[in-house]
This record gives structure tokens, C-alpha cells and sequence, in this order.
């Protein structure tokens, strides 16, 4: 089958579904563009979408262009349409006319509460590089193993892990019009690693961001938990403003290791949560230690103290100190939290009682009531 003969099956397929907030179709309304084919029928396309556009229009397309004949991959690039693209409704804005105001910004959402997803924690950082989705995936697997119903939201939507450090590489599917989380050591999980290709760059600006937090929060069928921990990107950007618009938020761990560079990258982000009205559970320090395997003697390989200074800082309580560990790495990589795989190695031991250090932390919190965010 020809190049030629693929590539218009595939736009006669995307041309088949239409966009019910304006009733076009895919291609007519101008939100398929650059579509190629290689010799080998691989699919290669932008998907144009605008904040208002249902996220669900994304997987109804690559679902109709996977099922052309011919087709042997597909690789769909998802962009806003506020980069320049187009799409979405085929002209453009009229001008304004001259002296009247602008009108004014659409006020910020109001977020959710979530009950069924129990308490809602954001693991954040200000910082990359200090092991906050390590943290992440331990703390969850830890909740599991203790028996808690525990979900874990990869957030991080330009570094996506979380799928590789449990062991995860398949695709979910989609029942009832809910995405099913895939589940592993007990967790039930959601990442955009799941859904995009592992080499495919997110590209992405604020209002994409903001629909993929809010379908992986509203459109999962997460069921019934005790504990949704949400593995945050590092900073403070629109990742975390989007969902402490969302959802009513319990409280944030904050991640540092003990050097004062990630102290102050971490305390810029702990201030982040207090602006918008969400309170800090506490301080977790990554990388605190060296425990030798052989002598067993305790090493301090950076500074000392870091997550206890920012924690007295914050007013808040030091959650736990978590040592360096001779191939932690090498079972993140293969899909083994270490509190499963060498639960009684000392970061073992470490991030067990930070589990339960966080139950009893968070077991009298109410969801906060975010204030607007910062301007």
C-alpha cells in the first residue's frame, strides 16, 4: 500500500469524528495538520486542540488512525492552538475596536473536593534532581504495603517516570468513557508516559497543561482510596497552579537534599503552596546520608542539617531523612521501589517510617480552601 493511499485513509479517518463544541469535523475544522507517512506506514501528526476542545478528541483520533490499514505506528504531536497553530475554529479573532476595554481575565476555577480519592497530597520540589519522584513512588508503595487504597498521579508532564519505576509500559484503556489507571505494588497510576511516546517532547503551554491534570483527575477511574499522592515537576509553574485550581488539596510534602542550593530552590516552592492557601505537611530530605554496605558507619556526603533548617523555617516537621543507597538507581530503573524489593535495607527502613510518619501527619487534615492565586 502506497504513502499516498495511507495518508489520505488516515485523514479520511480523522475527518470521520467530529468536534461536538462547534459540530466540524477534525480535519474541516483545521485541527490536523502535517500529516506524513514514511515507507515503513509510520503516522506522523499535530493535533490541535484549544482549552475548551474535550480531551477525549486526542485518543479518538490516534484510536481512528491506528486502525487504518497500512499503518504501522503513530506518533501524534498534541499542541495548543494559542502557539500560533491554528485549529479549533478556523478564523481568527476580530479586532477589537478602538477605545472599548479589554474585557477582563476569566477568574481561576474553583477546585474541587474529592472525597472518594481520600487525603490529596502534592510531593513537590523546587528543585530537579533531588529524588522527589523516588520519593514519590516509595511513599505510595510504602501506603500500599501497609494497606491503604493508594493512587499516585504523575504530574510530571515534561519528565514522566513514574511508569519506568514501576515497571509499566502499556497503554490504558478506556471503559465506560473512563481511562483505568494501571496498577503495580498495590497503586493505581496515571502518567502521560502511559499515553505519548517515550521520545515524544512535551512541547506544551499552560492551557494543555491544565486539561491533562484535569482529565487524569476527573477522567480516571480511580475508585475508592485512602491516599492520592500527586509526583509534581520541579518549580513553581503551571503544573501547580493547575492543580490546586482542580482539586482541594490535604497538604504538600516538599522534597530537598541537604545542600543549601536545593534548600532555597525548595522553600521557593513551599511558599508557592502557602500563597495559594495550601498548607505544607512537612520536609522530606532526600540523599541525607551514606550507610557503608561493609562497616555500616554513617557518612554525610553533603552538607548536614539542610531539610532541618528548611523545615524550622516553614514551621513545619522534618517527615524523614532518606540515605544514599549503593543501586537504588539500578531498581528504579528496572521497576522495583526499594520498600518492596530490600524493604529492610536502610532507605528501606527510611521511607517505610516516612509512610507512617505521613499517615499520622495527615490524619485530622480537612482539604484546604485555595485563595486566587498570585497574579
Amino acid at each position: 500500500m502506497s504513502e499516498l493511499t495511507i495518508k489520505t485513509d488516515v485523514e479520511r479517518a480523522l475527518g470521520g469524528i467530529t468536534n461536538p463544541r462547534h459540530g466540524r469535523d477534525l480535519v474541516a475544522a483545521g485541527m490536523v495538520k502535517d500529516v506524513t507517512v514514511d515507507s515503513a506506514g509510520a503516522v506522523t501528526f499535530t493535533f490541535v486542540l484549544t482549552r475548551e476542545d474535550p480531551g477525549s478528541l486526542a485518543r479518538q483520533a490516534r484510536k481512528a488512525v491506528e486502525g487504518v490499514p497500512g499503518v504501522t505506528g503513530v506518533k501524534m504531536n498534541v499542541v495548543d492552538s494559542a502557539d500560533g497553530a491554528g485549529g479549533g475554529g478556523g478564523t481568527q479573532p476580530a479586532a477589537r475596536p478602538s477605545g472599548r476595554p479589554a474585557a477582563a481575565p476569566p477568574a481561576p476555577p474553583t477546585p474541587d473536593e474529592m472525597p472518594s480519592l481520600g487525603k490529596v497530597l502534592a510531593i513537590s520540589s523546587g528543585k530537579g534532581g533531588v529524588g522527589k519522584s523516588t520519593v514519590s513512588a516509595n511513599l505510595a508503595a510504602a501506603l500500599a504495603h501497609d494497606g491503604h487504597r493508594v493512587g499516585l498521579m504523575d504530574a510530571d508532564i515534561y519528565g514522566p517516570n513514574i511508569p519506568r519505576m514501576f515497571g509499566l509500559s502499556g497503554k490504558p484503556e478506556v471503559q465506560g468513557g473512563k481511562i483505568q489507571p494501571l496498577e503495580a505494588h498495590g497503586v493505581k497510576l496515571m502518567s502521560l508516559g502511559f499515553i505519548v511516546e517515550r521520545d515524544a517532547p512535551a512541547i506544551w503551554r499552560g492551557p494543555i497543561i491544565m486539561k491533562i491534570i484535569t482529565q487524569f483527575m476527573h477522567d480516571v477511574a480511580w475508585g475508592e482510596l485512602d491516599y492520592f499522592l500527586v509526583d509534581l515537576p520541579p518549580g513553581t509553574g503551571d503544573a501547580q497552579l493547575s492543580l490546586t485550581q482542580i482539586v482541594r488539596l490535604h497538604g504538600a510534602v516538599i522534597v530537598t537534599t541537604p545542600q543549601e542550593m536545593a534548600v532555597g530552590d525548595s522553600l521557593r516552592g513551599a511558599k508557592m503552596f502557602e500563597r495559594v492557601g495550601v498548607g505544607v505537611v512537612g520536609v522530606v530530605e532526600n540523599m541525607s546520608y551514606f550507610v557503608c554496605p561493609d562497616c555500616h558507619a554513617r557518612s554525610e556526603i553533603f552538607l548536614a542539617g539542610g531539610g532541618s533548617r528548611l523545615a524550622a523555617e516553614l514551621g513545619v516537621p522534618l517527615l524523614g531523612q532518606i540515605p544514599l543507597q549503593a543501586g537504588m538507581a539500578e531498581l528504579a530503573d528496572r521497576g522495583e521501589p526499594i520498600v518492596v524489593s530490600q524493604p529492610e535495607s536502610p532507605a528501606g527502613v527510611a521511607l517505610r517510617e516516612l509512610a507512617r510518619t505521613v499517615v499520622t501527619r495527615t490524619a485530622g487534615l480537612a482539604p484546604a480552601i485555595p485563595i486566587t492565586a498570585p497574579r
